[in-house]
């Protein structure tokens, strides 16, 4: 049982460090490739929509060769799935546009509850005491970290509600869809990428447009450029990959949480790389949210040790009361049937 625990945790491990590099990465080659210091691309949805057609090809290499299966899903939920993910990604870009930076952080701050309510209504689930005060911490955390500005607006407003909605559904179906039809993450990814990539590549430069007034056919594509959309394209692979490995073996509300820890990563790196400004109000607020952080990891651990300790003291008592029971038939006379007497 312990040789099973460690290669486990270790390939925990292993996925959720691919998550935060690949994330972390990603963040920053795409801040070099839109920012106006740097290539000026301001085309996020397209982006994606590059990223998720890399991510289909590289699916459909591994299955064509032998290097993953392909297990069947019924097309229906793969088509609802991308619905959903394309409407997280278009919600998240309307919110930024159309917020400002501190009620867009808000919003993605509040989908840790909005997880937590959505597994209580879908799956029952129940959360402890001390699962529920570490989330309020990390929340407090982070939002001290990055909140400034709040500005809301209607339409701002329904978009983040749009965003936040759909990437919370996102984040569940994808642990629901790996349970209910026993797929892996990587196998999953490569069915629903396709999809994403088409709808994405056809609908992305009408939405970037809408953005930023500006066509993708206009932007001219130096080598620099180029070098950063692939170097972006191959990170958002791992980045993909290892969400759903990550989702697949944790929680959506455990994804949630921990994925704070790139926001810290975000703004230390910006910080060291940008030249971003790191307060005292950043600092402290990093330190409560890792707190946060690991008063949940350790909530987690608990609520799974619990069950076991029960078990374990239940299987205990009966293995006693089975060891008493033999005590007693050992040590006690038996009596003759024929004379009722005890035999001595």
């Amino acid at each position: 049982m312990e040789a099973e625990k460690k290669p486990s945790a270790v390939s925990d491990v292993g996925a959720w460090a691919m998550n935060v590099i690949s994330s972390v990465g990603i963040i920053m080659a795409n801040k070099q490739l839109m920012s106006t210091n740097g290539y000026a691309f301001s085309f996020a949805t397209t982006l994606t929509g590059f990223h998720f057609a890399v991510t289909a090809l590289v699916g459909m290499i591994s299955n064509a060769t032998g290097l993953s299966a392909s297990k069947h899903v019924p097309f229906w939920e793969l088509l609802w799935f991308s619905i959903v993910a394309n409407m997280s990604i278009t919600g998240m870009n309307l919110s930024l546009m159309l917020n400002s930076v501190g009620f867009y952080q808000i919003s993605k701050l509040s989908m840790i509850p909005v997880v937590c309510i959505l597994e209580w209504i879908l799956h029952s689930k129940q959360y402890s005491s001390q699962v529920k005060l570490s989330v309020v911490v990390v929340v407090i955390g982070v939002g001290v970290c990055t909140v400034t500005d709040v500005k809301v607006n209607a339409k701002g407003f329904i978009c983040a509600c749009v965003a936040v909605l759909s990437t919370s559904l996102q984040q569940i179906s994808i642990g629901s869809l790996q349970k209910k039809y026993s797929i892996g993450s990587f196998e999953l990814l490569s069915k629903t990428a396709p999809i994403q990539a088409g709808s994405l590549l056809v609908l992305g430069p009408i939405i970037d447009y809408y953005l930023s007034n500006n066509l993708i056919l206009d932007y001219k594509f130096t080598t620099g450029a180029l070098f950063f959309i692939l170097l972006s394209c191959s990170l958002a692979v791992f980045c993909n990959v290892s969400q759903y490995l990550c989702i697949g073996r944790f929680s959506a509300v455990s994804f949630q949480v921990l994925g704070h820890m790139k926001t810290v990563c975000v703004l230390t790196l910006g910080w060291l790389l940008f030249d971003s400004e790191l307060t005292m109000k950043n600092i402290m607020g990093m330190g409560v949210a890792v707190l946060g952080m690991v008063i949940y990891s350790w909530a987690v651990e608990a609520e799974k040790l619990q069950p076991k300790i029960i078990a374990s003291a239940k299987h205990s008592l009966t293995e006693e009361e089975i060891r008493l029971l033999k005590d007693g038939l050992e040590t006690a006379p038996i009596k003759d049937i024929e004379l009722g007497q005890p035999k001595q």
